[in-house]
């Protein structure tokens, strides 16, 4: 049974995806530009042109390994390489994808990340020309990643968020269903939510733009969960 999403029209709401039917945010094309190709593999992230002119940029991703991965491109904030610029995700061991991005000049990280977890293996890409503006993608400040199995719902113990972050809530769903993944603001109205089949993974990207709690809901099993997310 295919992935399904809802979403709710909302400012707030950057982009809602459902693994694996649909492409990552980063599957735009920006036009005419640089080729780059990079091989991904269980241990290595290799960039085929680390000194890029800025403009249109298409990495041609090819996985190499045994593990489903992901690859991102990172932009410097605060002194780290923590700004989501673009990131194509779910290619599985054998096949390619491709990400197009419009670049600025600057300093990037590509990483790649096999499993789709952690920071990933990362290669340093300097693009000259003019400095980075809008590139047109729906960054995203950090992810929050969670499970939801038989014995309830993971990643959220200790979390929090500041007013004015966009983040990128990442379910896998590890029960025996389908299970619905909502967002609520602190007033109670829901945000956005997205389906995510048996052994697949869904995202929201939302802009948490008010203080207060919100709420993190998974639907359709047994019972409902609900956790309680402080954003000051």
């Amino acid at each position: 049974m295919p992935s399904h999403r809802r979403a709710l029209a909302l400012p707030a709401l950057l982009c809602v995806l459902a693994a694996p039917v649909l492409a990552a945010c980063g599957d735009s094309d920006p036009g005419d530009g640089t080729t780059v190709s990079v091989e991904a593999s269980d241990d290595a992230c290799k960039v085929s042109d680390t000194e890029l002119d800025a403009g249109p940029v298409t990495f041609e991703v090819t996985n190499k390994g045994g593990k489903v991965t992901e690859v991102y491109v990172y932009g410097e904030q605060g002194g780290e390489f923590t700004k989501i610029v673009s990131e194509v995700e779910n290619i599985g061991p054998g096949t390619s994808r491709d990400l197009s991005v419009d670049l600025g000049g600057g300093t990037y990280e590509i990483a790649c990340k096999p499993g789709q977890t952690g920071d990933g293996i990362r290669t340093e890409v300097t693009v000259s020309g003019d400095a980075a503006g809008d590139t047109g993608e729906p960054a995203y400040d950090r992810e929050i990643e969670m499970t939801v199995a038989a014995a309830g719902l993971t990643g959220l113990d200790g979390a929090d968020a500041k007013s004015g972050e966009t983040i990128e809530f990442k379910l896998q769903n590890d029960t025996d269903g389908t299970r619905e993944l909502e967002i609520v603001d602190p007033r109670g109205k829901g945000v956005a939510e997205v389906g995510v089949d048996r052994g697949a993974e869904g995202e929201i990207i939302i802009e948490l733009a008010d203080a207060g709690t919100w709420t993190i809901k998974v639907e359709g099993g047994p019972a409902e969960i609900e956790h309680p997310l402080v954003v000051t």
